[in-house]
């Protein structure tokens, strides 16, 4: 079980670190689906990494790492529908500008 959950915890490290460099790069864009789809999902892996090894501070990081990924995803989904249903080719943008992304909904 040890040794599924070292791989685990790479893996996402590695999701964590290619979203990153992509961003960085200019290569994906920081308030897109990929991207907050690759840092929720490495969080999570590297939150259930450090339960399992009692890397408490860690976890604890990587579980509030993963709250801002569900809550900014759960937007970024609700802003595609919305433009759906709207009619429009392509989905608004997750924040209007000058807003953040974790602002409470209106």
């Amino acid at each position: 079980m040890s040794t599924f959950i070292t791989i685990i915890g790479t893996i996402g490290a590695v999701a964590l670190l290619y979203g990153y460099a992509m961003v960085s790069a200019g290569k994906m864009s920081g308030d897109g689906l990929p991207y907050q789809a690759l840092n929720f999902g490495g969080a999570a892996t590297l939150m259930i990494n450090s339960g399992f090894h009692s890397a408490w501070p860690s976890a604890i990081l990587n579980m509030v790492w993963s709250g801002i990924g569900v809550v900014t995803l759960g937007r970024l989904v609700a802003a595609r529908a919305v433009a759906r249903r709207k009619g429009s080719a392509e989905a608004e943008p997750a924040a209007e500008p000058g807003r953040p992304l974790l602002e409470p909904a209106p």
